[in-house]
């Protein structure tokens, strides 16, 4: 069996993009592991990267400083759910980037300084929801795109998102429905 990584960055209790990860979830087939980013995961201090590095160095990787950058590279699949929030993505989500971005872990250097991605993945669904009609790309799942594609050396990101939701006039369910049903047909296309 697959084993999916969740990442869930939704604060909020009744989170539009954490409904849209769970649809997306109960299609795909494999165990899935959750890390709950909000309020779990702290920003990286200098101290924290020194030992990290330090521990890399020694082949410690079973060491619970490592833990995300591990999951994370072992992960067959890859959900995060990150609502647009305060034009971009949670901050505990960065946080949680900075976790995984471990060299020797989920990449690597070559001798000219070019990244080479280590994690098994081979894809990561990027869940978003909005209130707004405007959601540059580029502020939250461009971001991880390229992290995946330059240095973790996932080779495919997809986007779900719905946007919209709070606009006068909006009927946020039935958007949240339309989602859903574009979820449940992607996954089906991929078990053709």
């Amino acid at each position: 069996m697959e084993r999916i990584l969740f990442i869930d960055s939704c604060s909020r209790e009744d989170s539009r993009t954490r409904r849209l990860a769970q649809r997306l979830l109960k299609g795909l087939d494999g165990d899935s592991h959750t890390l709950l980013t909000d309020g779990f995961v702290s920003p990286m201090t200098g101290a924290e990267a020194a030992k990290r590095d330090e521990l890399i160095a020694k082949g410690a990787l079973n060491d619970p400083l490592l833990r995300y950058a591990c999951l994370f590279a072992a992960a067959d699949e890859i959900v995060v759910a990150a609502p647009y929030w305060d034009l971009s993505f949670p901050a505990s989500l960065k946080a949680l980037l900075e976790w995984v971005s471990a060299v020797g872990v989920t990449f690597t250097y070559d001798e000219k300084g070019v990244p080479h991605g280590l994690c098994k993945a081979r894809r990561l669904w990027y869940v978003t929801a909005a209130g707004g009609a405007d959601q540059p790309l580029e502020f939250g799942y461009g971001y991880v795109k390229a992290l995946c594609e330059r240095h973790f050396g996932i080779p495919e990101t997809r986007l779900v998102m719905a946007q919209g939701l709070d606009l006068e006039g909006t009927d946020a369910e039935a958007v949240l429905s339309e989602a859903e049903k574009r979820i449940d047909a992607e996954v089906k296309e991929l078990g053709e």
